[in-house]
């Protein structure tokens, strides 16, 4: 029984990053498949296209510094927390990238034809990257109160 309490211990310290990578990757795609056809629809403002569709790789930056944040050596006693704390944060830094990339895609897609509102098409990607933040600060906190 403790194998598997000190494998999913492990399994905690690897998920917010194995997560808030895969999240970054799917927004990434989606926003960069927008921002792709946007090159061919318009004739300038192409630099902003590629720079949003970047937007959802922070995730992953995320998921790195949870990731140190709760490496340690894994024991019975804060295995459990490990995993809750790491795999919690994972999946939200991975619906976080997921959805940042959707909103991404949406920017740049109404953009292409009213450039003047790219700033307010941004915001809701931007929203979504503030509850990112939550879930990094949060995972944060908690680790400073597992067992070293």
């Amino acid at each position: 029984m403790d194998s598997i309490i000190l494998t999913l211990g492990w399994i905690g310290i690897y998920a917010p990053l194995a997560l808030g990578a895969i999240g970054s990757i799917i927004g990434c795609a989606r926003a960069g498949q927008a921002a792709a056809g946007a090159l061919l629809e318009t004739e300038s403002g192409h630099g902003r296209f590629i720079g949003v569709s970047a937007m959802p790789s922070s995730q992953t930056i995320y998921g790195i510094v949870v990731m140190l944040t709760l490496n340690r050596e894994v024991a019975v006693d804060n295995a459990p927390g490990l995993f809750a704390i790491g795999v919690l944060a994972g999946v939200a830094l991975l619906y976080s990238g997921i959805h940042q990339g959707n909103c991404c895609a949406a920017s740049i897609n109404v953009s292409k034809s009213k450039s003047e509102i790219f700033g307010l098409s941004i915001a809701p990607a931007a929203v979504v990257e503030g509850f990112a933040v939550f879930a990094f600060v949060f995972a944060l906190l908690l680790s400073a109160g597992l067992p070293q």
